[in-house]
């Protein structure tokens, strides 16, 4: 489905909060939307007027009304929009997919995050409980199946999808492996049909296009403003 001129996409091209509203796009098949890249050194006034509160990409402004925050936008864009449903139906489960993408950005990134910035044994380490977590979450959420969503991409697996070529970034420079196929064999295989799958992988950036970024971080410091 042609989204045309009415949807617009305020983002920043390797930023993981923008990465997993575009896979949420293309998994529901919206294309030939106009994406915007934003300077965040120089935040444009449409940015600023769209977001004013956070000031913050992504910005999703569908006909012209802006929708903030990542999550918020996954969900909206899979009510606003058919296609393959991204939440669950039932309403446990989607409460439970809501529950772990929010664990995701509140406890597994603020874990992990201390080491791609100081790449020690010690903060590795210090992400490992994070991830065990999440393994056995995949393990609840999939029934045996390839995805959190089961079958198909789901809610849970978006949330965590626009981190993975960042894990693959990370884990290339410090010679690390955060999905490690010994210790979390799930969240491995998880990983390899994630990043196979057709429906979000023309909205993932290159992983070397993330490693030459993140070294280039590493060397001066760059920041950014996303969620």
């Amino acid at each position: 489905m042609a989204a045309g001129a009415e949807v617009r996409l305020l983002g920043e091209r390797l930023s993981p909060y923008c990465i997993r509203v575009q896979q949420a796009l293309a998994v529901k098949g919206v294309a030939g939307y106009e994406y915007v890249e934003e300077d965040l050194e120089r935040k444009s006034q449409l940015l600023l007027s769209s977001n004013p509160v956070h000031g913050k990409v992504p910005v999703l402004l569908h006909r012209g009304a802006p929708v903030c925050e990542s999550l918020v936008i996954v969900q909206y864009v899979d009510e606003a929009w058919a296609g393959p449903a991204i939440l669950p139906s039932d309403p446990y489960e989607r409460s439970r997919a809501r529950f772990w993408a929010a664990y995701i950005d509140d406890k597994f990134f603020p874990s992990w995050e201390p080491f791609f910035k100081s790449n020690t044994a010690e903060t590795f380490k210090n992400a490992l409980p994070a991830v065990g977590t999440l393994e056995g979450a995949l393990e609840e959420c999939s029934n045996g199946k390839p995805f959190f969503g089961g079958d198909s991409i789901g809610y849970v697996d978006v949330a965590l999808g626009g981190y993975l070529g960042w894990i693959k970034a990370v884990d290339e420079v410090a010679g690390t492996s955060l999905l490690d196929g010994a210790r979390f064999p799930r969240l491995a295989a998880w990983a390899e049909s994630f990043a196979a799958a057709d429906a979000v992988r023309g909205a993932s950036p290159a992983v070397q296009d993330i490693v030459a970024f993140y070294k280039k971080m590493q060397a001066g410091g760059e920041t950014g403003a996303s969620h």
